[in-house]
């Protein structure tokens, strides 16, 4: 097979101001006349500004065909896209994503050149052409364009051959592994080929492994919400844990069972009385799972307006507002042995682990580790205590911060913690890092290690330079918008949507709520945020629709008031 390289493209990374932000990106890319060497890492001149999506050995040189610059120009109406104008290093004649597989390898000039994946269909070639969808069309329409690592360096130049000299393992096409990752309905048995394909990027090749996982486990889909919205509960008991901590029992109001919710998952309440609008805030269940009720136990924050007002205002008889319990962070089935671990109120999740562990008199081998200042702000301990005598085979460590110092790597060493463990971490943000590389270091794989994070989640905005917001989320500056209100409830702000903005991520952006995105028209699933009541509409479908009660704000509008975990 043999094409036609047209024209060799290059370009730095250089700041751009889009959207109100600065975005460092090389995505600008002009032709060069004359030989350019081709390197390992990239052409001479040229350069990514994203090196987590973009560049490295894998993703050295872009590659775009004229013949689908020919076809957007239609399918746009446009007649000003020029080589470079796709973000490419090689403009090139033939060679159609259909027909190209991963691991072809091809000679170009003096270089040898292997194809290792599909493009990376980030924002940033909808921003260079200025059409947002970009994204979205290039999977959508199977035009990706397409990646090589450089095998053996040289020069090249516009008008030399490109002649494949060796077909990929399995023949599977750029086009056919784009679809792959980005679109519903996986074919199982290419899914099984494109992870023995050598040539193919690490990082694609780890997302196909883990689908690959996800259909072995034959996980079942996700289960409706017991019930949409939010609905009142009942306070039938209140009880102090400790001076800082009150713990909450919520009941039906006909008094039947409550749906049992996982053990770790959360409950998004609703407190009319504390704030208008009634603010939100997100607390984990600490009761046994098949209890028939729900129990929170909430910490006193002196800055804390939600909590502030149920440690001086909630009673028995009170009624407050709740969502379906929820949360990815929960104990599984198994029998490897069980590491439950927290500091302060960090403890209430593996506490409700604890309580399902007890209730099913578990044989698994359980370690129950909890970190505090001193006894007098160490609630549950009798409780935990109790719990702890009735499993078999459960160890107990309480550290004290006051006497003993920080929880740290050698403390956790002289444990000698099975390396088949399982464990469960929460906590604040940097005893969950610390604990997470003590674990590792004692031989427990990192994706046997599950935390659980409160407030929002950290950003991915990949390429951005401004940096994190610097002040509190907000609401959006200019004229207050009219329509459904929207309420991030991490975040702990409710704005109204305006058609001023052109997504739901773009009105977070806009109050500086923290956001993750990377395609930004549906096509990655960064964005993905879940529904905690209301529901949303798309302006711009996604490739592949998200979880059941999820949304992809990147190209989500509110069709209703909408409260979102974010």
């Amino acid at each position: 097979m043999v094409g036609k390289l047209i024209s060799v493209n290059v370009g730095m990374p250089k700041n751009v101001r889009w959207h109100g932000k600065t975005v460092y990106t090389g995505v600008w890319k002009t032709p060069v006349e004359g030989p350019v060497m081709a390197r390992r890492l990239n052409l001479d001149g040229d350069g990514q500004g994203d090196l987590a999506g973009h560049g490295g050995e894998q993703r050295a040189v872009m590659v775009y065909q004229r013949e689908s610059y020919d076809f957007w120009m239609n399918y746009l109406g446009r007649d000003d896209l020029v080589p470079g104008h796709f973000g490419e290093n090689f403009t090139i004649s033939g060679l159609p994503d259909d027909d190209v597989c991963i691991g072809d390898r091809y000679r170009i000039g003096e270089a040898e050149f292997e194809v290792t994946q599909p493009r990376v269909t980030c924002f940033r070639v909808g921003l260079r052409l200025n059409e947002p969808r970009m994204p979205n069309l290039l999977v959508s329409q199977r035009r990706p364009g397409f990646y090589l690592r450089v095998i053996t360096e040289g020069r090249v130049r516009a008008g030399d051959d490109v002649v494949r000299i060796r077909r990929g393992r399995h023949e599977l096409s750029v086009a056919d592994v784009d679809a792959l990752l980005y679109l519903p309905n996986r074919d199982l048995d290419r899914l099984r080929k494109v992870v023995d394909v050598p040539a193919l990027s690490p990082g694609w090749q780890q997302s196909f492994r883990d689908m690959l996982k996800a259909h072995r486990e034959s996980a079942p889909p996700a289960a409706r919400p017991p019930w949409e919205g939010f609905r009142p509960l009942r306070v039938s008991a209140v009880r102090w844990e400790s001076s800082r901590v009150v713990s909450i029992r919520l009941e039906a109001d006909d008094h039947a069972a409550l749906p049992p919710p996982l053990p770790g998952q959360y409950l998004t309440v609703r407190i009319p009385g504390a704030g208008a609008p009634a603010p939100l805030r997100s607390y984990s269940l600490s009761a046994d799972p098949a209890a028939g009720y729900y129990r929170i136990s909430v910490k006193r924050e002196e800055h804390g307006l939600v909590s502030r007002w149920l440690h001086e205002h909630i009673a028995a008889g009170s009624v407050i507002e709740a969502a379906a319990p929820r949360g990815e962070f929960y104990l599984t089935d198994g029998v490897a042995p069980v590491l439950l671990m927290s500091a302060g109120i960090g403890i209430t999740p593996v506490l409700a682990m604890l309580h399902a562990l007890a209730s099913a008199r578990s044989a698994r081998e359980v370690w129950w580790l909890h970190t505090t200042r001193d006894r007098e702000t160490q609630p549950f301990a009798a409780e935990v205590a109790g719990l702890i005598r009735s499993l078999p085979r459960a160890h107990q460590s309480v550290f004290y911060t006051q006497t003993q110092g920080r929880l740290d790597r050698r403390a956790i060493a002289a444990l000698g913690l099975p390396a088949e463990s399982a464990a469960y971490l929460c906590g604040p943000t940097p005893f969950m890092a610390d604990m997470r590389e003590a674990l590792a270091a004692e031989g427990i794989a990192p994706e046997r290690i599950h935390s659980e994070l409160f407030g929002a989640l950290p950003s991915i905005n990949p390429g951005i330079t401004d940096g994190a917001p610097r002040t509190p989320p907000h609401p959006p500056a200019g004229i207050a918008g009219t329509g459904p209100s929207i309420t991030f409830a991490r975040s702990g702000l409710t704005a109204n949507w305006s058609p001023r903005f052109g997504s739901i991520l773009e009105l977070a952006e806009a109050c500086d709520v923290p956001t993750r995105f990377s395609c930004r028209s549906g096509v990655c699933h960064v964005c993905v945020t879940g529904v905690v009541a209301g529901r949303a509409t798309y302006r711009q479908q996604p490739l592949e629709p998200p979880g059941q009660g999820t949304v992809l704000i990147c190209c989500a509008v509110p069709e209703t008031d909408l409260v979102l975990d974010a």
